[in-house]
């Protein structure tokens, strides 16, 4: 079965079952490998991408349940145009193995998106989903703030 799918404002069709997860249409079909498998089972958030600018996990969402436009880490910004919120991490330093720092960014872009000034626990709280296994939860929870100043002159 053809679906269409709008992908970082582009359309895409994929001839797949609809019970393939979305992070498996994303990395095979499309080639969009920004987004990563991490548990497969939404607990640890390498996957979250944005489905009409709310974060999910796309491990967990079935082709037939995308409703709407999908924004993965390519979508967000780019090498030569980072988003606010990917300077930041640049600027913090805080990648280290980089494994879950898509869905990492992509999950601040969905706090900023609805909270433009948040407090250390509402940072906390919104990214408690996300794991990172080199602890760099400091350096996240600074280039948030980063991020939401910069976003908050631009």
């Amino acid at each position: 079965m053809t679906t269409t799918l709008r992908i970082n404002g582009e359309t895409h069709e994929v001839d797949l079952p609809g019970e393939v997860p979305l992070l498996w249409v994303l990395r095979d079909e499309i080639g969009l490998t920004g987004t990563k498998f991490g548990c497969g089972v939404a607990a640890c958030g390498a996957c979250t991408v944005h489905v009409n600018g709310v974060a999910v996990r796309s491990c967990q969402l079935a082709l037939d349940d995308v409703d709407g436009e999908v924004t993965t880490i390519e979508g967000l910004g780019g090498p030569d145009a980072l988003h606010a919120i990917q300077a930041a991490w640049v600027k913090h330093q805080v990648a280290q193995c980089g494994y879950c720092q898509s869905g990492q960014i992509m999950q601040a872009a969905d706090l900023l998106a609805r909270n433009p000034a948040p407090s250390d626990a509402e940072i906390d709280a919104a990214m408690q989903g996300n794991l990172c296994r080199c602890g760099t939860y400091p350096r996240i929870r600074a280039a948030i703030h980063d991020a939401a100043a910069a976003m908050k002159g631009a």
